[in-house]
């Protein structure tokens, strides 16, 4: 192919090259070695072994460097984990903490109001806002997660799950036993306010910020017939469609003497008067 004038555009030079490339392949010489019928250059074999061997020691130094740092690795991963346990732990200590000093300041208060009607009063207000223990009769609606599938040619569980209880679930049973009546309501322990949040970080349900798993036990007291006027409810027809869609496990119960926990006390807010804006002027009109 005879080579392309200097004056022809940079476009044409490029298509030129690229058509011999595909047309020859093969380099001239191992063009014309196969076509003598001569094993080809002796420096191809060794470069070959040569690129061969170097990329075997460099895998071996990536292996060897892997090895060494996986120790470094696990110990650093062992730390958090100790970490984190030590301060759940903590946290658990100051909690139980907080609601005996709580539990004395209940009793030093009931004790100051005994002979008057607030101690009632009280007792009545801090039940209806969750601040309270309670006991009484009502129901238990639990919701378990669906098994996850299994491949039937590979035999492994299949990444998506439809049946997996989330956040806005917990919601939706919250919001239903509330409109059928119930009084106070907790999930797996959880006791809900009028400022309690159902949400979802990361794969894992939060009640105000503390992990629950499956299965989920909403708790609610309320009037007797609390169960059956939310298996009667919209709520729990859904769920049940939930059970023969997706293999959901969901079940109301009536129960009687149930006890349910005082919420934590809220965090205290301080009311302040806004500043004063300063007074305008008086204008002194025209003199």
């Amino acid at each position: 192919m005879t080579a392309p004038r200097r004056d022809e555009p940079t476009e044409r030079r490029r298509d030129d090259l690229l058509a011999d490339l595909f047309r020859t392949p093969l380099d001239p010489g191992y063009a014309a070695a196969a076509a003598a019928g001569k094993p080809p250059p002796r420096w191809g074999r060794w470069g070959r072994a040569a690129a061969l061997a170097a990329t075997g020691f460099l895998l071996a130094v990536a292996y060897h460097q892997a090895v060494a740092e996986a120790p470094s690795a696990s110990r650093a991963r062992d730390d958090l984990v100790a970490d984190v346990r030590a301060r759940q732990h903590t946290a658990e200590d100051l909690q139980r903490q907080a609601e005996e000093l709580r539990a004395q300041v209940d009793q030093a208060r009931d004790d100051a109001l005994a002979d008057s009607d607030s101690a009632a009063r009280l007792k009545q207000l801090a039940a209806g806002t969750g601040t309270g223990r309670v006991t009484g009769d009502g129901a238990v609606v639990r919701v378990v997660d669906a098994p996850p599938e299994v491949d039937p040619v590979t035999g492994q569980a299949k990444e998506e799950n439809l049946g997996i209880v989330l956040d806005r679930d917990l919601q939706d049973i919250a919001n239903g036993l509330w409109q059928s009546g119930a009084e106070a309501i907790a999930v797996n322990g959880q006791r809900l306010t009028a400022t309690s949040t159902i949400r979802a970080a990361g794969g894992v349900i939060l009640v105000d910020f503390k992990p629950v798993t499956s299965p989920y036990d909403v708790t609610a007291i309320g009037p007797g017939d609390l169960a059956q006027r939310f298996e009667g409810s919209p709520t729990a027809k859904r769920f049940k469609r939930y059970v023969d869609s997706y293999r959901m496990q969901f079940s109301v119960k009536k129960r009687t003497k149930l006890t349910l926990a005082a919420a934590p006390e809220p965090p205290l807010r301080y009311a302040r008067p806004p500043s004063p804006s300063p007074s305008a002027s008086p204008s002194g009109g025209p003199r």
